[in-house]
């Protein structure tokens, strides 16, 4: 019974995860300043505990300070300040 009840639970988590996902893609990305980033690309999560680990962002623009990795700037996740229409990154939080 307890397996069920966790299967159950990984299974939503998925499911939230993957809506989630899905109201991310191709959102702009803006740094505090209003400097544009660039358009989200990909996300990377911890399977294990669901939490969002770092964006993976289609550079618009260079960005001094980013650096990118096959071509996209990975961006870590805490380093976001909101998410709406766009999702703004902290600018101070990247030099950390």
């Amino acid at each position: 019974m307890v397996w069920i009840m966790n299967l159950y639970f990984i299974i939503n988590k998925l499911l939230v995860m993957k809506m989630f996902a899905r109201s991310l893609a191709r959102k702009m990305v803006l740094l505090s300043d209003g400097t544009v980033v660039g358009t989200l690309h990909n996300i990377t999560v911890d399977m294990k505990s669901g939490s969002l680990l770092n964006l993976i962002v289609k550079p618009q623009n260079e960005i001094e300070g980013l650096e990118k990795d096959d071509g996209y700037y990975i961006i870590p996740f805490g380093s976001v300040r909101s998410i709406s229409d766009y999702i703004v990154v902290d600018k101070k939080r990247l030099k950390e």
